[in-house]
């Protein structure tokens, strides 16, 4: 078949091309990145480089697929994050309907199930519900928990200081999701097309709360680490350092008091299946390897 596949080669988007292309599809990745378009030549896919904020140019890379997955990308420096994303969620929806797209499979995530509340992933619910508009068109919303790669910010803490931690505490069970489970999942729905109607699943690994992590980053180090649960405004700081606007830092902070006050993982504690098969212990140590090594 042919699969059209946002997120340039992302941690989700580069995996799911190359599971699709193992399988015999033909793979179309959008990327506005011009250097990423040798690369993804060179996995043996086609490389569409445009802007998702380009209407035009998405339904013209939509066009003659048999399915789509659609993800919004990193916008670290918005000023208006809630408002950025509705926008490339309606250019979505309007390419995916101009170009005649029946299968969809979206990038969401657990926290999704309210309009707000829940920071950066209460954004995600709109962009489910725009693209739910379309009514004859089929599609599964993949509610990704916490991703594993998000702990490489941690890297330089846990090695230099032998702490980790978060702005909530460190008993609170986290779903924790690999980027590798996320494109299998996926793979399997482009591959196959049987699904039908609008629905979503929740995407989980593991579950470990933030003290178990620290243990298992103090078992991997050979040293004793410690959660520590931060004050919301030294969050935000870090996240600012790091890139992220004050809005965004705002919305990253919102995330972790979501937690520690028990919305944001409330919907998937109702019916909750771990169904990814990469657990967080092996992809911890497979991290710190490579950082020694590297």
């Amino acid at each position: 078949m042919k699969i059209t596949i946002t997120g340039s080669l992302g941690n989700v988007s580069k995996q799911l091309a190359v599971n699709l292309i193992n399988k015999g599809h033909q793979v179309t990745i959008i990327s506005q990145d011009a250097n990423k378009a040798a690369q993804i030549a060179a996995m043996g896919a086609v490389a569409a480089i445009g802007s998702v904020k380009d209407t035009a140019f998405l339904t013209t890379a939509f066009k003659g697929a048999d399915a789509v997955y659609t993800m919004i990308p990193p916008l670290a420096a918005s000023e208006d994050y809630y408002g950025d994303v509705a926008v490339i969620a309606a250019n979505y929806r309007q390419a995916l309907a101009d170009a005649g797209i029946k299968h969809v499979v979206n990038l969401s995530g657990i926290g999704a199930h309210v309009p707000a509340g829940n920071g950066l992933s209460s954004a995600f619910h709109q962009v489910e519900q725009i693209l739910n508009q379309l009514p004859d068109t089929h599609i599964v919303h993949l509610r990704a928990g916490m991703f594993y790669t998000n702990f490489y910010g941690n890297l330089e803490m846990i090695l230099q200081q032998q702490i980790i931690g978060n702005n909530f505490p460190g008993d609170i069970r986290l779903g924790l999701v690999h980027p590798h489970d996320i494109a299998d999942a996926a793979t399997s729905l482009l591959s196959g097309l049987t699904f039908t109607g609008k629905s979503f699943r929740n995407m989980t690994s593991d579950e470990k709360t933030g003290n178990e992590i620290a243990a298992i980053f103090g078992r991997l180090t050979s040293q004793p680490v410690q959660w520590v649960p931060f004050p919301d405004e030294a969050l935000q700081q870090g996240a600012m350092q790091n890139g992220f606007s004050a809005h965004m830092a705002s919305l990253l902070a919102q995330v972790g008091v979501s937690i520690r006050e028990g919305r944001l993982y409330a919907d998937y504690e109702k019916d909750k299946v771990v169904a990814g098969q990469r657990k967080f212990e092996d992809f911890a140590g497979q991290m710190l390897k490579a950082v020694v090594q590297g």
